[in-house]
């Protein structure tokens, strides 16, 4: 059930429980079972991240456009951003406009402030540069497509005014308009691929407004022919424009009247007047002949296209060549482009080139470097200074007043005056800050997630302080708390292969009223043929099988999935198998699903030991799921805490699995899976019974002005796993601890008795957890259901325990233990611990096997 409130939720939690069960309205109440906590939270990797309503560590920001889940922005995701004198303007990878009322920042719904949007166009016309011209009061976008847009900033008396209005539309380029600017003259300029740029004057641009809105065909055919392309312009030595670079950056040096381009590697100065090109220079400051420029500036990209393009066009001619010939010398031209372009290493000119360009009110030019590095000119194209204050590459850069704003490819956003000097930085995104625009007071900035946030143009300032205390002091205004319940379910099935009604019994009641559910399985496969194959697809970034897909569709089957549940994400490694059924009406709530693996077996490079995990952000709030599977037999209590703390510290979600990081190449994977072949022989047969969790989880987000302002994911601080900076975090699987101190015959003797009081005392798993060893800070219910392991296939219930000549001793290997947002300093539900859960229910489901 999902309540909405407009206060706080107060609540009185114990040491042992997480009970959240205060009197409050509407509330439905729900007993929570005792825990058992280890030691060692609180520090280090396992301290709890830190939140609030104002993040401590930043200016407060005003949320634009609270970070969108990703699967909501497919083909919609905004590309860049500029502002007008009263709004700002976004253009999508569809093609599409949004446009937000700066004075209406403050309202709207829970998603975003309001907005207006354009209608969408093909998937080939991605806005790719937004202009404004206040002059005209027009908005200019360039797109994929070649063609450039005007859409007006006013919607106008008798119209929609949800939806923007494209008032012009004509074919620019033949590649992708990559950069626009307006000059000091009126003129529109355009920069394309291959060096081409097109200017469009003034007085055909007026002319084209003339026209009505049933003429607007012939507006378009007149501006496809008006242009002036500046190739044909003669320069002052003599010499046509040779430059044959991307024109990536167009700005407009008004006092001046000069306009500037620039690709990765070079530079170009114009007469805005006259068109007329009066200097070319390097990134060096060094000037450039002008009839040695052919080439000159081509990037990685560049290099490998002309020289299949070359290589193609030789071939051509040569048609007695075989096409796999004519294949192989396309692949050795790009092949010798990509090693001259590593013989440059880690501190070539790739990594100094330009990637952000402005001009600031004292008519300083400043570039922003792919190596983080920001570089000073004057407005003739002389280099002054440089400056290095992070080492992530630059990706945007803005100016307003005497300070210049810096976004990094790691989401940090830095301060500097007209000198050069750092005022402040911080963590604006937990993503790269793509694009930054000044307006009504604030600095604007697009993190490549989608999300915008505003910043006061004075911060960092001593008005941030105040801020932050006032919305601090006022969180219950613009707090709710959404109520969650979750069922997290692991199970050892032996290669085995489960019915329907075991599955029932399992996940079918447990599921009726939960709005997520988590299963992981372990040991779906085995064997050297297993691991192998295992290994192949990981290496082409393939991974599943079809064992773990038919546990995928059985479950699914028994969760009604389609009409009630919906599988949102799922990640196998070689027995390992984690999967996610999101309830759906919870959909629209839930996303940015990534996945990970870690490998544990053989040298931290083979599946059959390990873990893989699923992360998931739910109400703005993110959650790691992590099914493990640890080093069995009973003296290897170091190895299993070892395994833990492999897994914790290396897990990273949303890219390749790390499975390969130790070995160098696939031939010694493939020796090395047949050289296991005689351990996998005497791997003891096991199975294990299903272990139940579930966990009832209050979420706290707060909306409007400051919701979701605190989420972490994406780019984790260096150093620290990604599982730290989760809000919350489910470990589930088959941990393999063992019962020390005791014999076969009297844990069966404990176990027919219900005493499981004394049992837990010989449980390794808690026995370390006291002690800090492991599952550092991490809470687990009370165990109340006889031991998991070891059972006969085939034998339900207590009889089934292993009674063959090994006799196994009965241990709760199959295991949940959870870690919210709680500290010592924070245990009620609010911004500063926005995630706060109990345990409603633990036990294991004794009466299933595998068939």
């Amino acid at each position: 059930m999902i309540q909405f409130l407009d206060r706080k939720i107060s609540n009185n939690n114990s040491e042992s429980t997480s009970n959240n069960n205060e009197s409050v309205p509407h509330r439905q109440k729900t007993s929570a079972l005792p825990e058992f906590i280890g030691k060692g939270g609180g520090t280090g990797i396992f301290r709890i991240p830190v939140r609030a309503a104002a993040h401590p560590d930043r200016p407060p920001s005003l949320e634009i456009r609270p970070r969108p889940l990703r699967e909501s922005q497919t083909g919609r995701f905004l590309t860049t951003i500029v502002t007008t004198e009263t709004q700002l303007w976004g253009g999508r990878e569809n093609g599409a406009v949004q446009v937000w009322e700066l004075k209406e920042m403050y309202g709207g719904s829970d998603e975003t402030a309001p907005f207006k949007e354009s209608a969408a166009l093909n998937s080939g016309s991605g806005v790719t540069c937004l202009v404004s011209d206040e002059g005209s009061r027009v908005v200019w976008s360039g797109h994929r497509d070649g063609r450039i847009r005007c859409w007006k900033m006013d919607t106008g008396p008798g119209l929609d005014r949800s939806r923007v209005k494209e008032v012009l539309s004509w074919m620019a380029h033949r590649g992708p308009v990559m950069s626009m600017v307006m000059t000091c003259c009126g003129d529109l300029w355009s920069g394309s691929e291959g060096g081409v740029i097109k200017i469009w004057p003034w007085e055909d641009l007026e002319r084209a407004f003339s026209f009505t809105a049933e003429e607007r065909h012939m507006a378009a055919l007149s501006l496809e022919r008006s242009y002036i392309d500046t190739r044909d312009q003669v320069t002052v030595n003599g010499f046509s424009n040779a430059l044959n670079s991307d024109v990536r950056y167009l700005l407009s040096d008004n006092s001046r009247a000069k306009v500037w381009s620039a690709g990765y590697l070079s530079f170009a100065l114009w007469d805005a007047r006259t068109k007329d090109l009066l200097k070319m220079f390097n990134i060096d400051g060094q000037i450039e002949r002008l009839d040695m420029l052919s080439g000159h500036d081509l990037t990685f990209e560049d290099d490998i296209r002309m020289k299949i393009v070359a290589g193609s066009k030789k071939e051509k001619m040569q048609t007695s060549i075989s096409f796999l010939q004519r294949s192989c010398n396309a692949i050795m031209g790009a092949a010798e482009a990509v090693r001259r372009v590593a013989v440059k290493g880690g501190f070539g000119d790739d990594n100094r080139k330009t990637e952000a360009l402005i001009i600031t009110t004292d008519g300083m030019m400043w570039t922003g470097c792919a190596n983080g590095s920001l570089v000073q000119w004057d407005g003739n194209g002389n280099r002054l200074q440089d400056f290095q204050y992070h080492p992530v590459a630059v990706q945007c850069l803005c100016t307003f007043g005497l300070r210049i704003w810096v976004g990094y490819a790691s989401g940090t956003v830095q301060v500097l005056d007209l000198e050069g000097n750092l005022l402040g930085g911080w963590v604006a995104h937990s993503s790269q800050v793509i694009k930054m625009a000044v307006g009504a007071g604030y600095v604007f900035t697009l993190a490549n997630h989608g999300g915008i946030r505003g910043w006061n143009v004075m911060s960092p300032g001593p008005l941030d302080g105040i801020l932050c205390s006032e919305l601090a002091g006022k969180e219950f205004l613009y707090t709710r708390i959404e109520n969650l319940k979750i069922s997290a379910g692991t199970w050892n099935v032996a290669q085995g292969r489960a019915s329907r009604d075991s599955l029932v019994s399992w996940l079918g009641s447990a599921a009726g009223d939960v709005g997520i559910v988590v299963v992981g399985l372990q040991e779906v496969e085995m064997g050297a043929g297993v691991l192998a194959m295992s290994a192949a697809k990981e290496t082409v970034g393939l991974e599943g099988s079809s064992a773990g897909q038919w546990w995928l569709d059985m479950i699914g089957t028994t969760l009604d999935e389609g009409s009630t549940f919906e599988r949102v994400g799922s990640r196998q490694l070689a027995g390992l198998l984690i999967a996610m059924w999101v309830r759906n009406n919870l959909k629209a709530h839930v996303g940015d699903v990534d996945a990970a693996a870690v490998p544990c077996g053989f040298g931290r490079a083979i599946g059959n030991k390990g873990a893989v995990g699923l992360r998931i952000r739910v109400y703005d709030r993110v959650i790691c799921f992590i099914n493990c599977h640890f080093a069995a037999h009973l003296e290897a209590v170091n190895r299993r805490n070892a395994d833990f703390d492999h897994v914790y510290r290396t897990m990273t979600f949303g890219r390749p699995s790390n499975f390969f990081n130790s070995a160098a190449g696939m031939m010694s994977y493939l020796l090395l899976s047949c050289s296991i072949v005689c351990y996998l022989f005497w791997l003891v047969y096991r199975t294990g019974l299903p272990l139940l969790l579930s966990i009832a989880a209050g979420t706290s987000s707060a909306v409007q002005i400051l919701r979701g302002a605190n989420v972490m994911g994406g780019h984790s601080p260096e150093g620290i796993p990604e599982l730290s900076e989760a809000d919350m975090v489910i470990f589930l699987g088959d941990f393999n601890y063992r019962l020390d101190g005791i014999s076969y015959d009297e844990a069966r003797d404990f176990v027919s008795q219900r005493c499981f009081d004394w049992l837990r005392e010989k449980d390794q798993l808690r026995t370390e957890m006291e002690v800090g060893n492991v599952f550092q800070g991490m809470r687990e219910a009370v165990i109340r259901f006889p031991p998991t392991y070891k059972f006969e296939k085939h034998q339900p219930g207590l009889a089934g325990y292993d009674s063959g000549e090994k006799r196994r001793i009965p241990a709760w290997c199959d295991r949940v233990l959870y870690r919210d947002s709680r500290s010592a300093h924070v245990s009620e539900c609010c911004l500063d611990c926005p995630v706060v859960s109990l345990i409603s229910q633990y036990d294991a489901c004794m009466d299933v096997t595998g068939q």
